[in-house]
């Protein structure tokens, strides 16, 4: 009877600790939970994400794995959320699939909005995975580093660490600060990475260009080859050369120790000269214009191409200036720059903007108007249309005309040349004396002249 209740005892002691047993293996995979299911779809889950895996929020564990399936085109994950901390989950939030260590299984982050919205997970809620650029960083960071993990012997991995523990042990200091001038280093270079950019850019455009040119420059060093060629046959003849330089270089250089002082005094002798041409340089243009231009006139004047040869002139005796008178004295003082006056038939006695200054005072003469678009000083052009056979502006012929004066000093000659010192003048042929034709007589007698 004792032995019978013993082993009844012995069976209920066991039966009750397997029921214990039972009752917290139920309660570690959540036998007794009632949760909140939720549905998970990822595109991929891995090798280390099982069922009863940690479900947490910022780190906080809020349910568990349940069941992971695998699809066609993705997985499922069942979740089971712990209803006491359903209402702390918003139901727009993603999920993360993340390693608890480098070689530990994988738990479900779940990551909340930054302006997630009132509605919280409810059951049946489906969410997704997170595809933010951080997330897939992180992801892709994980995948490459596992391989490599896998790759390493662990015993070379130990000895790897031991090493460089060791190399570290005491130098945490000096590891410290190298890493805050590592620090200011990268600072100071941040804010030149666009234009290191914007460097290795343009080092891509170059070498896009030196590629496209690259024929070229293959052609070039091509025909580089046969000039150095050339060059390597007439050495000899380039050695003379050479050696004529030098002896050229030796006499130009005895030539500038014996005169170098003189070539001195020649620069400085030289620069009023060279100012003044520099200052009269907007004129030479016009000036050796007017000289090229004035070829055919000469041409004419001497009566080329004709069959006058000879001066063909039109004489004009114009008033003078009068002679000098005390206080004045006789000086070049005319210094009014560049100039360049237009050529123009008849031609005044004087440029517009007067005489030249040679130290005389006396009043410059009336303004005239020799030529159309040119005002200068001097006498008014006369018109001769009014004398016998007068050839004017208003006269009938193009050549001069001849016209016989007379016997010296008649009232013929006299009538004549008073008409024409007269119309030099300005004045009425009544005006001028009769003995101007014993001084200007002469100079008629035996000339052309051609009345204008």
């Amino acid at each position: 009877m004792t032995s019978t209740r013993k082993t009844v005892q012995g069976l209920v002691f066991v039966a009750v600790l397997l029921l214990l047993v039972g009752l917290a293996i139920g309660k570690y995979v959540g036998v007794f939970q009632s949760g909140i299911p939720v549905t998970l779809k990822v595109d991929r889950i891995g090798n280390q994400l099982a069922d009863g895996g940690d479900v947490k929020v910022r780190g906080l564990i809020v349910g568990s794995i349940k069941q992971v399936s695998t699809t066609g085109d993705g997985a499922t994950v069942q979740l089971s959320i712990d209803p006491k901390m359903a209402d702390q989950i918003p139901a727009d939030v993603t999920a993360r699939l993340l390693p608890k260590t480098l070689f530990g299984e994988k738990y479900v982050s779940l990551v909340p909005p930054a302006d997630a919205g009132r509605a919280r997970i409810a059951a049946g809620d489906v969410i997704g995975e997170d595809r933010s650029q951080s997330a897939r960083e992180v992801d892709q960071v994980l995948n490459d580093l596992l391989p490599l993990l896998q790759a390493v012997k662990p015993d070379k991995l130990a000895t790897t660490l031991g090493s460089l523990s060791q190399a570290l042990q005491g130098r945490g200091t000096e590891l410290g600060q190298t890493l805050v001038g590592l620090n200011t280093l990268l600072n100071g270079v941040n804010p030149s990475i666009p234009d290191l950019q914007a460097d290795v850019t343009q080092l891509a455009d170059f070498a896009d260009n030196l590629s496209q040119a690259s024929p070229d420059l293959l052609n070039a060093l091509n025909d580089f080859t046969v000039t150095s060629k050339t060059i390597v046959e007439k050495k000899d003849g380039i050695s003379d050369l050479l050696s004529t330089l030098t002896g050229a270089s030796d006499d130009l250089n005895a030539f500038l120790d014996a005169n170098g002082e003189n070539l001195i005094g020649l620069t400085a002798t030289s620069r009023p000269t060279l100012a003044t041409l520099a200052r009269y340089a907007p004129e030479f243009p016009c000036l050796f214009g007017q000289l090229s231009d004035i070829i055919p006139r000469v041409d004419a004047v001497f009566g080329k191409g004709t069959n006058e040869p000879g001066v063909h002139i039109t004489a004009e005796i114009v008033n003078n200036r009068g002679k000098y008178v005390p206080g004045e004295e006789p000086r070049y003082l005319d210094d009014r720059g560049p100039r360049c006056y237009p050529i123009v038939v008849p031609g005044p006695q004087f440029p517009p903007d007067g005489p030249f200054r040679d130290g005389s005072k006396t009043p410059t003469p009336p303004v005239g108007t020799p030529g159309p678009g040119y005002t200068g000083i001097g006498r008014i052009p006369p018109d001769y249309s009014a004398l016998p056979n007068g050839t004017g502006a208003n006269g009938s012929g193009a050549k001069p005309a001849r016209y016989d004066m007379g016997v010296p000093n008649s009232p013929g000659e006299r009538q004549v040349v008073n008409e024409l010192v007269a119309a030099q003048q300005g004045t009425s042929p009544q005006a001028v004396p009769n003995w101007s034709t014993m001084l200007v007589g002469p100079l008629y007698r035996g000339s052309e002249v051609t009345l204008t």
